[in-house]
């Protein structure tokens, strides 16, 4: 035993998603690509926002940060999950499956209070636009931003707390490509009951409360809309739609997880990928391809690289 807290695991074994050969083939090629979007598109997302004059506003701010967050989620268990696609053996330290646990919660955290935060954005733009700049200051966003940090460490420390002291004597295998503690909860030599129900508690109620706010907001939008433009909902369901596909996609899984009782269920880890590959990659493309702004600013980059290569 070479911790601390007496258990005598050091390591744990991640069993992945598939054994089939052709299947890993196809599972590394398509995270690999997946990973490289997630990558470009996000930081192309950032690096636009920062650069183009036209953009600082307090919406794009947050998009920003959301896009970082995006790139810092993904990277704590996509690059590992690549490399042990074509290991036989996918060994974690216990160090590092815990490491890996409070990155994923914390930016976890961080992306819900961000979501809000831009929902707040939109309400503020739809129903008080005359007071959008002054709701909307440098100092409100910057506040959202230390907000959402500040709440994903104290969502990610108040649960490892309790699970860091757990004995783990075996076994150490856990049925997933990444740790997560109602996975490893399952693991320990004590009965675990009463950590999974703190677990379920704080992560399936920070889930549901983030989810269920963000569903109001959008309720306030649309009626505002709907008084205001004698029943026509369409601008408001255009402005709303990326919005609405991007919290959706997102939550799906949580809810699944850390909402439901335990213990969790195979399709878990299946559900999961959708956070850490498919919604962070689709994040660039709905905020571009459906944002008149982003298309725009993209095309004056577009102008000033090729002015730069004429010169």
């Amino acid at each position: 035993m070479d911790r601390q807290n007496g258990s005598m695991i050091s390591e744990f074994v991640l069993l992945g998603l598939s054994s089939s050969w052709e299947t890993t083939i196809f599972l590394m090629f398509t995270f690999s690509l997946l990973y490289v979007g997630i990558i470009l598109g996000n930081l192309f997302i950032v690096f636009l926002i920062i650069t183009d004059s036209h953009l600082q506003s307090p919406m794009y701010f947050l998009l920003a940060n959301l896009s970082f967050i995006d790139v810092g989620l993904s990277t704590t268990t996509l690059p590992k999950m690549i490399l042990d696609i074509l290991s036989e053996h996918n060994i974690i330290s216990f160090q590092g499956c815990m490491t890996q646990i409070c990155f994923i919660h914390i930016m976890g955290g961080v992306e819900m209070v961000l979501l809000i935060a831009m929902a707040f954005d939109r309400y503020i733009a739809i129903c008080k636009p005359l007071r959008y700049l002054n709701i909307m200051s440098p100092k409100m966003c910057a506040s959202f931003v230390v907000l959402g940090w500040v709440v994903g460490v104290v969502h990610a420390m108040s649960q490892f707390s309790f699970v860091i002291n757990l004995p783990f004597c075996g076994p150490n295998k856990i049925d997933s490509f990444y740790c997560d503690f109602p996975r490893i909860i399952q693991l320990a030599c004590t009965d675990g009951i009463k950590f999974e129900f703190i677990v379920a508690a704080n992560s399936g109620f920070m889930t549901m409360g983030t989810f269920f706010l963000l569903l109001l907001s959008y309720v306030f939008i649309l009626i505002t809309v709907w008084k205001h433009s004698l029943g026509d909902l369409s601008k408001a369901l255009v402005t709303l739609s990326a919005h609405i596909t991007v919290v959706v996609l997102f939550f799906t899984p949580c809810i699944f997880l850390y909402v439901w009782p335990f213990p969790t269920s195979p399709i878990d880890k299946y559900l999961f990928i959708v956070d850490f590959a498919i919604t962070p990659v689709l994040n660039p493309v709905i905020y571009t391809l459906r944002n008149k702004d982003m298309k725009i600013a993209i095309k004056r980059l577009s102008k000033k690289i090729y002015y730069v290569k004429l010169c």
